[in-house]
C-alpha cells in the first residue's frame, strides 16, 4: 500500500510556497519522495523556506516569480523543465485576500484577489499541463476553499475567486484527464495560518468558528498533508474533478 503514496523521483511545483499553507504541503510532499520546487515573490522568504527543507535533507529547488504575470509563468516554467526535469505534480497554491464590503471594495482589491487566487493557477496550470498531455501523466492539485461553495460578509472576492476555481478544477479535468492527467481541488476550512491569525485571536470571532465547527477546533495545517500526497501519486489515479473539504466537518451541518 505504500508504494502507491510513493512520491520518489517525482518533481512538484508549489506555487505560493515560502510560507504557511504551501511550505507546509511542500514539507509533505518532500517527505514522501518527491524533488520540490518551491515558489514565491520574495527570494529571501525563499531562501529561508528552502534551508528548513535542506536540513531536513530535503531535495528543494527555488523559483522566484510572479505567478499572475503570464511572461514570468511561461519562462520560469521552461527553465524548471529544463533545469531540474519534468514537472509531474502542480499544487496551485498562492493566494491572497481583502476584505470588504462589495459595496466599498476598490477594483483594485477585486482584481488583485481575482488575479492571484483565478487567473494565477489557470496561467501556471496551462504551461504545466502542456507537458504533462504530451508524456500522458500529471496531477493537478488546486488550493480552493470552503468559500469555493460558502461565503460571509466582506469576503465577496474571494469567494468569487475560489468559486470560480472550484469551476476552473472541473474544467481543467473535464479536457485533461483523457490525458491521464488528473486534476482535484483542497477546499480548506478554517486552518490557523499567516492568513488568518488575525481572525484566531479575535475572541469572538474564535469562539464563533469552534462552535461552528463539529470538531470544535481550527484546522492545523499539517492535516492538510495526507489529501494532498493522495491527490499528487498513484493511489487517486481514477480521480479527477473533485473539490475534497477538509474542515472538520463545517460543511455537514447547519
Amino acid at each position: 500500500m505504500t508504494e502507491l503514496f510513493n512520491l520518489k523521483g517525482k518533481t512538484a511545483l508549489v506555487t505560493g510556497s515560502s510560507g504557511g499553507l504551501g511550505w507546509t504541503l511542500a514539507r509533505g510532499l518532500a517527505e514522501h519522495g518527491a524533488r520540490i520546487v518551491l515558489n514565491g515573490r520574495s527570494e529571501n522568504k525563499l531562501a529561508s523556506a528552502a534551508a528548513a527543507l535542506w536540513d531536513a535533507g530535503h531535495d528543494v529547488a527555488v523559483y522566484a516569480f510572479d505567478v499572475t504575470d503570464s511572461r514570468q509563468v511561461q519562462e520560469a516554467v521552461e527553465r524548471i523543465e529544463r533545469e531540474i526535469g519534468p514537472i509531474e505534480i502542480l499544487v496551485n497554491n498562492a493566494g491572497i485576500t481583502r476584505r470588504g464590503p462589495l459595496t466599498e471594495l476598490p477594483q483594485h482589491d477585486w482584481d488583485a484577489v481575482l488575479q492571484t487566487n483565478l487567473t494565477a493557477p489557470f496561467l501556471v496550470a496551462r504551461e504545466v499541463a502542456k507537458g504533462m498531455i504530451e508524456r500522458r501523466r500529471g496531477k493537478v492539485v488546486n488550493i480552493c476553499s470552503l468559500m469555493s461553495d460558502l461565503a460571509r460578509p466582506t469576503t465577496g472576492a474571494y469567494a468569487a475567486a475560489k468559486g470560480g476555481l472550484k469551476m476552473l478544477t472541473k474544467a481543467m479535468a473535464t479536457e485533461w484527464t483523457k490525458h491521464n492527467v488528473q486534476v482535484n481541488g483542497i477546499g480548506p476550512g478554517y486552518f490557523i495560518t499567516e492568513m488568518t491569525q488575525k481572525l484566531a485571536d479575535d475572541p469572538a470571532f474564535d469562539s464563533w468558528i469552534k462552535g461552528r465547527t463539529p470538531a470544535n477546533r481550527w484546522g492545523k495545517p499539517e492535516e492538510l498533508i495526507g489529501l494532498t500526497v493522495f491527490l499528487a501519486s498513484g493511489a487517486s489515479s481514477f480521480v479527477s474533478g473533485q473539490v475534497i473539504f477538509v474542515d472538520g466537518g463545517l460543511t455537514a451541518c447547519i
